[in-house]
């Protein structure tokens, strides 16, 4: 059987969410086989994660260079092993990073691009939510090896362990043109959990009013243990930053719990949270359209609502 190559995605040398779901995308097509493109000493603290998630083999690439770049690295181990394994295809995250390896890969090694996929058939024909989810589409790369970026949340991850055979493998020189990073700064995200990984997210829109008015939304994350997000209404009016934002434009994500806190529901928000296992909405306009996709709504003024549902949660917590 064919191998299908799928770069591991990590942080803090832990497995992100999202790789587990490549790695059961992975499994339809052929043999999964991760790609750890990382600093010394990563890989290793990686391997019972990816071998739980059915990841047959583990190409490992380390380097003390992986930090200094931004893609070029996984961009150049990935069209190496293209071209010496020949795999079926490639998976990636539909992260902007993954969107951008993806691109470049699928140029420098003559691939078909297969882009923000939400279903993948075993037979690789992928589908693709298009116009913020108001239509499915479905295509199919023409080429030996197809390159493909699956959205987070969109493939329920399966265990079935792996023998994650390791091989060490080399990463080859990067361009002297190609820009380096010449420093990293830490984003202050606070105890709660990253918002693409949470298992629970509650997120506040334009009702909320004001960045003050955002301590409610917190307030009930917290009790929650959930993270925090944003429409791009609420953004955009510099209620909270930019890396919360969740939608089209935004992150897409699909915890088992979502809970909108006047958010009306416009399209571009839906595309990306409507994934999401259980909707709970709160918004005092009936007519709202995140009822549409809402298994609950509750018709009312959301700071009432909120600290009702935060009081309940925290005695019952106690």
């Amino acid at each position: 059987m064919a191998e299908v190559l799928v770069l591991v995605e990590h942080s803090g040398g832990e497995v992100k969410k999202i790789t587990n779901e490549l790695l059961t995308a992975a499994a339809r097509l052929g043999e999964p086989a991760a790609v750890v493109v990382a600093s010394p000493g990563i890989a290793g603290k990686l391997r019972d994660r990816l071998a739980a998630y059915g990841a047959v083999k583990i190409y490992i690439a380390e380097s003390e260079e992986v930090d200094r770049y931004l893609t070029a690295p996984a961009v150049g181990v990935l069209a190496a092993l293209v071209a010496s394994v020949r795999p079926v295809a490639v998976i990636l995250a539909a992260s902007p990073d993954g969107k951008e390896i993806a691109g470049k890969l699928a140029v420098r090694t003559g691939s078909g691009l297969l882009s923000d996929v939400v279903e993948l058939a075993a037979d690789g024909t992928a589908t693709h939510s298009v116009f913020g989810g108001s239509y499915l589409a479905k295509s199919r790369a023409t080429t030996p090896v197809a390159v493909i970026t699956v959205r987070a949340g969109a493939i329920e991850p399966r265990q079935t362990p792996g023998a994650a055979t390791e091989q060490p493998i080399e990463i080859p020189a990067v361009s002297a043109r190609t820009a380096k990073v010449l420093e990293r700064r830490l984003i202050e995200g606070g105890d709660r959990p990253e918002l693409t990984e949470a298992s629970v997210v509650v997120s506040g829109g334009r009702g909320v009013g004001s960045a003050d008015n955002f301590r409610v939304v917190e307030k009930l994350a917290d009790a929650l243990g959930a993270a925090v997000g944003a429409s791009r209404a609420a953004v955009d009016s510099g209620y909270y930053p930019h890396q919360f934002q969740v939608g089209q434009t935004g992150k897409t994500v699909s915890p088992q719990l979502y809970v909108a806190l006047g958010i009306s529901g416009a399209i571009q928000h839906r595309a990306g949270m409507q994934t999401s296992h259980t909707i709970v909405a709160v918004n005092k306009d009936p007519q709202a359209p995140i009822f549409e996709i809402a298994d609950f709504g509750v018709v009312g003024d959301l700071f009432t609502i909120a600290h009702q549902l935060t009081e309940i949660v925290t005695i019952r917590k106690s």
